[in-house]
C-alpha cells in the first residue's frame, strides 16, 4: 500500500542550513520517532503467523560510498534511531561514508548480499525469510528510508524496492511550490515522500494516523529543536 505525501520543509531547511546537518539524518530521525509512536506500522508476522511489535526502531538507509570500481550504495542500519538526535545520526552516516568498515551491519550482510547477486532466485527467498525472521529483521532494520531525489532538481516520487521491512519511506525530489500560509500565497520548499506499508500487518486507519503525525513532525522540524 503506497501513499504519496508532499511536506513543507521550509522551516526544516532553515534550521538544517544553520546547523550544518543533513536532510537525510533529519528524515531518518523524524520517521523513527513517528514509528515509535505508532509501532503497528512496522510490525511483522512470525513463522506462526503471529503479529509481533518491535521494541525498537532500527532504520536501514543507503549511503553512497566510493570504491575502486566507482560509487556504491552501501546498506547501513541506524540502531535505536527513535531515541537519538538528528545530529548524532548525521555524524554516524558521515563516519560510515568516510570509512565503510565502520558499518558493522554491512560486514554481516556482505556474504548474504553477494550470494543473492550470484544465485538467481535467492533474492526472493532472502526476502521471504527476512520478512518473518526476528534475527534477520534485527540485522536488516525494521524500517527502510531511501533517498533518490537529493541530487536532482524538481519534485518527484519513487516506489520502494522489495524488502523485508513492513514500512518503507522513499525521499523523492524537492521543489519550490505555492502554499497558503496565514491566508496568503507564499513560496515554500516542498519535499515529496512515498510511504509504503505492508497491508498484511497494518490497516488504513493506523497508516493514516502515522502519515499525519509524520507530516506534523517534519513540517514543525521538531527533532531539530531538542
Amino acid at each position: 500500500m503506497h501513499g504519496l505525501l508532499d511536506v513543507d520543509i521550509t522551516e526544516a531547511r532553515r534550521l538544517l542550513e544553520a546547523s550544518g546537518q543533513s536532510l537525510t539524518a533529519f528524515i531518518v530521525a523524524s520517521v523513527a520517532r513517528t514509528t515509535a509512536a505508532h509501532p503497528q506500522v512496522h510490525a511483522y508476522r512470525n513463522w506462526r503467523g503471529q503479529l509481533l511489535l518491535h521494541r525498537y526502531v532500527d532504520v536501514a538507509t543507503i549511503i553512497e560510498v566510493s570504491t575502486r570500481h566507482g560509487a556504491f550504495g552501501l546498506a547501513h542500519v541506524v540502531r535505536d534511531a527513535d531515541i537519538r538526535r538528528s545530529s548524532e545520526i548525521g555524524a554516524e552516516l558521515d563516519t560510515v561514508k568516510g570509512n565503510p568498515r565502520n558499518s558493522p551491519n554491512a560486514r554481516k550482510l556482505t556474504p548474504l548480499v553477494s550470494a543473492a547477486i550470484r544465485l538467481p532466485g535467492l533474492v526472493s527467498a532472502v526476502y521471504s525469510v527476512a520478512r518473518r525472521s526476528t534475527r534477520l529483521r534485527r540485522m536488516t532494520g525494521t524500517v527502510s528510508v531511501t533517498a533518490i531525489g537529493m541530487f536532482s532538481g524538481g519534485g518527484g516520487f519513487g516506489i520502494a524496492p522489495p524488502g523485508p521491512a513492513s514500512l518503507k519511506i522513499v525521499v523523492g525530489g524537492m521543489s519550490v511550490r505555492p502554499r497558503i500560509v496565514d491566508g496568503e500565497v507564499v513560496a515554500r520548499d516542498v519535499l515529496d515522500l512515498t510511504v509504503t506499508f505492508d497491508h498484511n500487518v497494518v490497516d488504513g486507519a493506523p497508516a493514516a494516523r502515522f502519515v499525519a503525525d509524520l507530516r506534523r513532525l517534519i513540517e514543525s522540524a521538531e527533532v531539530l529543536r531538542g
